[in-house]
């Protein structure tokens, strides 16, 4: 019996008579040496990021698949050659062999062919697995493209879906959105590697995904929920950081015995709200109520009647995202965070000022995180030096972490290199501030009105009804806890 490995060589040598094919011989016997080895780097438990699993998977994969091409190619090209040295009297090389299995030569390199056919499709396989894989990662989408997705990224890692996939929420269940979502995405590519992608990106993104189909995977907006009890905890800008408490019954309802009840009759499975609005939806020029496909009732807003409504024609369905605008890549007000802070003991609220001096602090202006950090911690040391030396002497430490962690909110928050600033992105749920956030004041404001004159109403009692608002010892949490 002859030796295979023979027969592997003539077959070797018949695919690299040609540089191309030579070309794609080399291409690939590397690209499949390299990618088998990473590959099981990886399954003994080495990772090395983003960058490397896209060298892996993505990178090394397509030359692999290049150089099958080029084989083949060559092939092609060095039968074009013999027929045209033939055609001109020269001496014919032999054709390409004949698959004729009777013959044990042509038998052996026929099973040759089949095993590096076969080892190839393997290869593929994995490659495509892992390459599919690695881009629906959470590394690969926060931070391959970390000059521009490092504000959504740090944000994300902080927010209530920090362990949920990226793609679940912006590609969800289903191959034709997958589809969409990598045509999307080469354009992104292109707008990093070019610098081409605008700063801040803009909101909100029009070709999202419908809630309905992603969030309400894991969300029932018509499930009943009831009332929710809240407590806001605050802290004062007087010198003992003055812990208050603002107490909330929120109604946030749901769909129980045939109707909807609080907040979520927004979306009630038996009817359909719709509105026109700006391209920020911001000012909402109309909103009307559709029952079994017929308008019930449309209100008009004081903005209807003027000239850039005329030419907003698209009425968009209301879902979970029209209110929870952020609910995953959220930027907080400084005060915001302050209060958390204070509340979780990351800054020591028995500083004194230390609230007044830290908002003072975040709303100031700085080139860079590095700066930010550096300058807020310096100035912060600066006020107990200067107005309590004796802080500053004995409570060294306490200022110190204090600085670290307004240099942390004000890193999470604000990103110079895209022009993100405090307030950039508001959150449009509720409406925590209402001087600077519009939220569900954009329809609740009674003056979107039918042509009866019925208004959209603004009471407050409507979605929540306060029990105490930023008191120091709320009576009600006393009744309660006791």
């Amino acid at each position: 019996m002859k030796n295979p490995l023979g027969a592997f060589t003539r077959f070797l040598a018949h695919i690299t008579r040609n540089p191309l094919g030579m070309a794609g011989a080399v291409m690939t016997t590397i690209a499949a040496i390299l990618f088998l080895t990473l590959f099981a780097l990886e399954q003994v438990g080495f990772h090395g990021g983003p960058y490397l699993g896209i060298l892996a998977f993505l990178i090394i994969p397509g030359i692999f698949l290049l150089g099958l091409f080029l084989i083949p190619a060559g092939l092609w090209r060095e039968r074009a050659r013999r027929r045209r040295a033939a055609a001109l009297g020269a001496e014919a090389a032999e054709e390409l062999p004949v698959w004729d299995l009777n013959r044990d030569r042509i038998r052996r390199n026929f099973l040759v062919f089949l095993t590096l056919t076969a080892a190839n499709l393997v290869i593929v396989a994995v490659a495509t697995y892992k390459g599919v894989e690695t881009m629906d990662s959470t590394p690969f989408c926060g931070a391959a493209c970390h000059s521009v997705m490092q504000p959504e990224y740090t944000t994300y890692l902080r927010s209530p879906h920090a362990r949920v996939k990226c793609v679940e929420c912006h590609i969800g269940p289903g191959a034709n959105w997958f589809v969409k979502s990598k045509l999307s995405g080469s354009w992104q590519v292109v707008s990093v590697a070019l610098n081409l992608y605008p700063r801040p990106i803009p909101v909100p993104v029009h070709d999202l995904r419908p809630a309905r189909e992603t969030c309400e995977q894991c969300h029932w907006p018509q499930k009943f929920v009831g009332d929710r009890f809240r407590v806001n905890t605050h802290f004062e800008e007087d010198e003992a950081n003055t812990e208050v408490k603002t107490v909330l019954v929120v109604k946030v309802g749901g769909h129980q015995a045939g109707r909807s009840h609080g907040i979520h009759w927004h979306v009630d499975p038996d009817h359909t709200l719709r509105y026109r609005a700006d391209e920020k939806r911001q000012t909402i020029y109309e909103v009307e109520m559709v029952v079994e496909g017929s308008v019930k009732r449309r209100w008009k807003g004081p903005a209807a009647d003027r000239p850039e409504a005329a030419q907003v024609t698209e009425w968009r369905t209301m879902d979970c995202v029209d209110c929870h605008n952020r609910p995953t890549h959220i930027y907080r007000a400084p005060d915001q965070e302050l209060d958390a802070a204070l509340l979780d003991r990351r800054i020591d609220a028995s500083l004194p000022y230390v609230r007044r001096e830290g908002l003072k602090l975040l709303q100031g202006e700085y080139p860079s995180h590095e700066s930010a950090r550096e300058g807020i911690a310096r100035s912060l040391s600066d006020f107990y030096r200067q107005s309590y030396p004796d802080v500053a002497a004995t409570r060294a430490e306490a200022v110190s972490a204090a600085g670290r962690a307004l240099g942390d909110i004000w890193c999470w928050n604000v990103f110079p290199s895209m022009n993100i600033e405090w307030g950039t992105y508001q959150n449009q749920i509720g409406h925590r501030d209402m001087s600077t956030e519009v939220g569900c004041f954009r329809c609740h404001d009674e003056e979107h009105k039918t042509a009866d004159g019925g208004a959209i109403s603004q009471d407050c009692t409507t979605c929540h009804s306060v029990l105490a608002e930023r008191e120091k010892d709320p009576a009600v949490l006393k009744t309660l806890l006791d």
